[in-house]
This record gives C-alpha cells, sequence and structure tokens, in this order.
C-alpha cells in the first residue's frame, strides 16, 4: 500500500504510523474490545466500566462542500451530522455499548465561507437522528459541544463527535473470535426501513479517494479550497462524472453527487434487536470495517485465518469507483467496505437469526465467510476478480 493511490492523497487505510505512536498505550480492561474499555470512574463501580470514543465525518465534509456549492442543497449537511456520529456509536456497540450513550459535538470551520445555515442544519440534524434511534430502543443525549471559527487550520470544515457510555461488564462484547466462527455480514447498501433513501454504501471511510476517482477535474480549479493542495495535479479530481449526473440504480434515477453522500448506515437497530433475541454470550465478535474496511478484522484476532469467501455484491457506487479510477481490486477491498460493514463472528446455529433480524429491518445479510486456526493473523478475501491475502 505504500505507492497506493489512497496514499499518494495523504491518507491511509491502515493508519500504520498512528497504531505505531499508540502500541505502547494501555489497552484498557479488554484488549481485543473493538472500543477501549476503560474502570468505572465514573462511579468506581467495579461491575461496571466506561467506554469513551471520537471520531469524525472525514473528508467526506469537502465533499458535502462541493455539492452544496454547486446546487445550494444545504440537506446534503444533515448526513454530515449522521456520519460523525455514526462513526462513533457503532464502533461503541460493537463493544456493547449500546444505550444511554452521551454526546458532545466538535465543530471547526472556516467561517468565511461556511455559513450560520450549514452549522444550523448540522445541530438540528443530530436532534432528529437521536429522535429516531430513540424510536428503535437506543437513547442517545446530546451535552452540547463547541464550534469554533479556525480558517486558519480548517480550509472548509470539520465535523467530529465525542460519545461517552457506561456499562456492566458482563455485557462488554470482547472479540474472543474462534475457530468454527462464521461470519455474517450485514449490507452497507439499500434501503433499510429507517432510511428514507438508497444508501450507496460509502460509509465515512475512503472519501478522499472516491471524491477525487470520481468527480472531474474542474471542481479544483472552482473549489482549490476542496483539496489538500499538496497532492499530486493527476490525482486532484481525476474522474470523468459531475455531482448532478445520474445514475440508475433499481429503476431509480441518483445523482453521483448525493449517492456517494448517502450517510454512513448506523447498525443500532439491528444490533439491539440481535442482543434482545439471542443474548450477547451467542456472540463472540462484532467488527465494524470502518479504517480498513475488510482486513479490519486483523486487529482483533489471535492467531487466526480469516477467509471471506462469499462476499454480497458489489453495489453499483464501488463498481464505478474501480471503473473510474482503475485501482487494483486489492486495494479496494482495503480501502473500501465493497458492500458490507458489519460483521457478526458467531456458531453457525445463530447466523439464521441474525439474518432474518436484518432482513426484518430491509438489510440484505449473508454468511461471508468463516474462522480457521492459524499461526500467524491474516485475512483472505477471495473473490470473483482474485484471492487476496493481507497479513
Amino acid at each position: 500500500m505504500s505507492d497506493s493511490r489512497y496514499d499518494l492523497r495523504g491518507v491511509s487505510a491502515s493508519k500504520d504510523e498512528v497504531h505505531a505512536a499508540i502500541k505502547n498505550l494501555d489497552k484498557g480492561l479488554y484488549p481485543y474490545a473493538f472500543c477501549k474499555v476503560l474502570p468505572d470512574f465514573v462511579a468506581g463501580d467495579k461491575d461496571y466500566c466506561n467506554i469513551m470514543h471520537a471520531d469524525t465525518a472525514g473528508t467526506k465534509t469537502s465533499l458535502a462542500y462541493l455539492y452544496w456549492k454547486e446546487t445550494g442543497d444545504l440537506s446534503v449537511w444533515k448526513g454530515i451530522a449522521q456520519d460523525s456520529i455514526v462513526m462513533n456509536v457503532d464502533d461503541m456497540a460493537c463493544a456493547g455499548c449500546i444505550d444511554d450513550i452521551v454526546l458532545s459535538s466538535t465543530i471547526g470551520r472556516n467561517k468565511s465561507i461556511i455559513t450560520g445555515d450549514v452549522i444550523k442544519t448540522l445541530i438540528e440534524a443530530c436532534v432528529s437522528f437521536m429522535d429516531e434511534m430513540r424510536s428503535h430502543g437506543v437513547n442517545m443525549h446530546l451535552s452540547g459541544g463547541e464550534t469554533a471559527d479556525v480558517g486558519d487550520i480548517v480550509r472548509t470544515i470539520d465535523v467530529g463527535y465525542t460519545a461517552f457510555g457506561r456499562l456492566k461488564r458482563k455485557d462488554v462484547i470482547k472479540n474472543d473470535i474462534k475457530a468454527g466462527n462464521v461470519i455474517v455480514g450485514i449490507a452497507s447498501y439499500g434501503k433499510a426501513v429507517y432510511e428514507t433513501e438508497y444508501n450507496g454504501g460509502m460509509g465515512s471511510n475512503g472519501l478522499t479517494s472516491a471524491r477525487h476517482d470520481i468527480l472531474k477535474h474542474l471542481y479544483a480549479t472552482k473549489y482549490p479550497e476542496s483539496y489538500n493542495p499538496s497532492i499530486p495535479d493527476n490525482l486532484v479530481y481525476s474522474g470523468s462524472k459531475s455531482l448532478t449526473d445520474t445514475i440508475s440504480i433499481d429503476g431509480k434515477e441518483l445523482s453521483i453527487g448525493k449517492l456517494i453522500l448517502s450517510p454512513t448506515r448506523t447498525y443500532l437497530p439491528l444490533i439491539q434487536l440481535v442482543f434482545n433475541t439471542l443474548g450477547r454470550s451467542t456472540i463472540d465478535g462484532m467488527i465494524h470495517c470502518t479504517g480498513g474496511a475488510q482486513t479490519k478484522v486483523k486487529k482483533f484476532i489471535q492467531n487466526k485465518h480469516v477467509i471471506k469467501d462469499n462476499l454480497l455484491p458489489i453495489p453499483p457506487l464501488f463498481q464505478m469507483i474501480k471503473e473510474e479510477s482503475g485501482t487494483e481490486w486489492k486495494e479496494m477491498y482495503e480501502v473500501f467496505n465493497m458492500g458490507h460493514r458489519l460483521e457478526f463472528y458467531v456458531d453457525q446455529k445463530h447466523a439464521d437469526t441474525i439474518i432474518e433480524l436484518a432482513n426484518r429491518l430491509d438489510m440484505d445479510a449473508q454468511i461471508i465467510g468463516r474462522v480457521e486456526e492459524s499461526e500467524e493473523n491474516r485475512v483472505t478475501v477471495d473473490t470473483e476478480h482474485g484471492t487476496f491475502s493481507y497479513t
């Protein structure tokens, strides 16, 4: 990946430098849990623990900025609020924290180009998202936040949230992934019952490459503030599409800009259903395929070989990225989720129940692979386009 298109754009799917910087830090109570789990500093109860998580919508905000400037459509910022929340709460859910989550926002903007209407839309969208989740039995609480005018260091806008939760230690999903587990993959694309329109499945990872690989170079001239000027010119908006070009999916015409900007799907309602139906003890692992995409699980296994050889169909958005960019398939699976962004690691006997619960929420799901013993941690992605090994 050292000479990948992703790295050349100044971003990293694997975040090797970040992981090297933090490798000696304490890993918390359960080192393989998806989020760092801390003792209960709030009440000092040894039966409880705390989880705090921080994340942002990443460079997806730059794409929202382009679409808003081109069309005047403020609604794209609603998705950005959801993106930055979901990148926190769904990670926490994979560690078992699913309810009574406290949120605090941190927004840094360039005030000269990001108006107050954008800030208002972001805040209102957060409240709306929390209301929707509450209707599915998942409670969140907004504690406030900070909006700073930092045009000297932020080219457009950065939208982030910090989330905090408290739960019983016995309820933590510790990621004790076992040989013999099957992997149930839950689709990132389509239209779940709690979504208002088709979701392209992008989430909030890989957006730097997605927008540069798909969109025309004219956006570099029109909006130089929308990209990192140190990126090689041939990798800046190097595609053939306009934001308002359309693509037909399931008989409906969707704008390419809106397709890429599809809000990061939350799996909280499904995870709540699975916990309530099967119980947490039946789940050996849960992985949110964010940074690192289909290789994400490598960080949460011990001497295991994860084999993914029955993946869901590749959604149209990722097909478009591949065609526009010419990126190697191996890199595609390491940068983009390619169709599923949540994985349950369970015994075979529980797989059908999880699939049925996902289908109840209008989400595709299937057994996408299995786990075997190994002398080293590795992931194999076996597809019609080749077999790719990651160690």
